[in-house]
């Protein structure tokens, strides 16, 4: 999500929400600077150990605000096991604010559309996820931005093809969603539901639904057998702090 998938591309990286941000909160700011360290696929663990230690040398002594939201790839994986992501989390959680950054986290919309075992374990799993975000909100001084208060943007039309990350209109949505929650000047259109979407032909809908297992479905279940990710060999986009915009 931090990364930008899959919003428009601009000098060969994904936009996203969090560079939307970034040139709002730069235009206050003439010393501003922006890391994003986000990368495709990976879990809990590989976030708190590669990525939050590279934020924390960055953050000592400065004013910073840091966005942490993992967790979700580890709530997609056959044998994810929350007794251990869950306290990862926190551990996550605890090691920014003590580092002394302004900590922003987010629930997710934990329903999704249509009906069955998978629409019912993706709301069981994402359930428990958010009431564990809850917790550590409760107990830190973060940001918690909640995803109920938009649960329209689980509407397909916010949705790249994947079905799982934003299109361009989801991440300035969300952009503008965190501007607002931050006190910055934000478009307040983005809480405007969209009307009740036209129900596609059942044979659209079915070949949509074909294309989209053979393009991302199949690809994702073969990654699993094999034990790679989407991530694998990529790197963050800014690594170190660089002025913005660019």
């Amino acid at each position: 999500m931090t990364e930008g998938m899959s919003d428009e591309i601009l000098d060969g990286n994904y936009r996203g929400w969090a560079d939307r941000v970034a040139d709002v909160l730069a235009k206050s700011n003439s010393s501003f600077t922006y890391m994003n360290l986000a990368i495709r696929g990976k879990l809990l663990k590989q976030v708190v150990e590669d990525q939050i230690p590279t934020a924390i040398k960055h953050i000592e002594g400065k004013q910073t605000l840091v966005s942490f939201h993992a967790g979700a790839n580890d709530v997609l994986r056959p044998n994810y096991q929350a007794e251990l992501s869950l306290p990862l989390y926190e551990e996550g959680v605890k090691q920014l604010t003590e580092a002394g950054a302004t900590v922003i986290i987010f629930t997710v919309i934990d329903k999704v559309e249509g009906k069955g075992k998978t629409a019912t374990l993706w709301h069981q799993r994402f359930s428990n996820f958010n009431e564990n975000v809850r917790k550590v909100a409760a107990k830190y001084p973060v940001i918690l931005f909640e995803a109920k208060e938009a649960e329209f943007l689980n509407d397909r039309r916010f949705l790249a093809f994947d079905r799982l990350h934003m299109n361009s209109e989801g991440h300035s949505r969300l952009a503008n969603a965190v501007l607002q929650g931050l006190g910055y000047e934000f478009d307040p259109n983005w809480k405007v539901a969209p009307p009740p979407a036209k129900k596609k032909n059942k044979v659209v809908k079915f070949a949509l639904d074909l294309l989209w297992i053979a393009t991302f479905l199949i690809p994702w279940i073969w990654r699993r057998i094999r034990g790679k990710s989407s991530g694998d060999g990529r790197s963050g986009k800014y690594l170190t702090p660089i002025r913005w915009p660019k």
